[in-house]
């Protein structure tokens, strides 16, 4: 006959055996995170070859016309035209209205023909210049006596300004009466008696002014 103990042996005996969890299994292990592999630069192309700069074209300015030479370089012009075709050379430009013809003979033979004048600027720097140049083309100590070497060399420029369009002013006029009376005056006085025709009227008193 069963008793009641027997009934809940099997329970107790159960409950007296400790308990034994089932074997927990490992969480399974997630790979790690691989990392992106780093990304291989780009191949780097070429700069690009610095194009020269483009220079742009000015704008040509209109033509105008040519510009005309001033009268004081036409003056200039004209001297300088004489001398290189005479072969004479200026020495030395003078800054006050006087001038000079000097030759310089060599004992080789050879001549050395000079002036000294004003720069020619205006109708009577120009005039001076021609006398002196003058004096050369008609020989320095050639004509007798000096005193008409001075006409003959004052005409000789007043002639060259009159063929060139050389205007010849009052002031001009003025200058050769005036280096004429003083040439006739200075022969006079050195014991000329026989005044050439030309220099008659120097020789005469000076009329005054009108």
């Amino acid at each position: 006959m069963l008793t009641l103990w027997d009934l809940i042996e099997p329970v107790a005996r159960v409950l007296r055996q400790p308990s034994r969890k089932p074997p927990t299994q490992p969480a399974p292990t997630q790979p790690a995170p691989t990392q992106p592999a780093p990304a291989k630069p780009a191949p780097t192309q070429p700069a690009p070859a610095k194009l020269a700069p483009v220079k742009r074209a000015r704008p040509r300015p209109a033509k105008t016309a040519a510009r005309r030479p001033s009268a004081a370089e036409r003056y200039e012009a004209l001297v300088r035209e004489l001398l290189a075709e005479h072969n004479i050379r200026v020495r030395k430009w003078r800054s006050g209205s006087s001038g000079i013809a000097v030759v310089l003979r060599y004992r080789d033979g050879s001549v050395r023909r000079y002036i000294e004048c004003p720069r020619p600027r205006g109708p009577m720097s120009v005039a001076i210049a021609l006398h002196e140049i003058g004096h050369h083309v008609l020989g320095v100590g050639a004509i007798s006596p000096r005193c008409l070497e001075e006409w003959a060399a004052w005409d000789y420029a007043l002639r060259t300004m009159e063929a060139r369009g050389v205007p010849i002013t009052d002031r001009v006029r003025r200058r050769v009466d005036r280096s004429l009376r003083y040439a006739v005056a200075k022969a006079r006085r050195r014991g000329l008696r026989d005044l050439p025709a030309q220099l008659a009227p120097y020789a005469e008193p000076r009329r005054p002014a009108a």
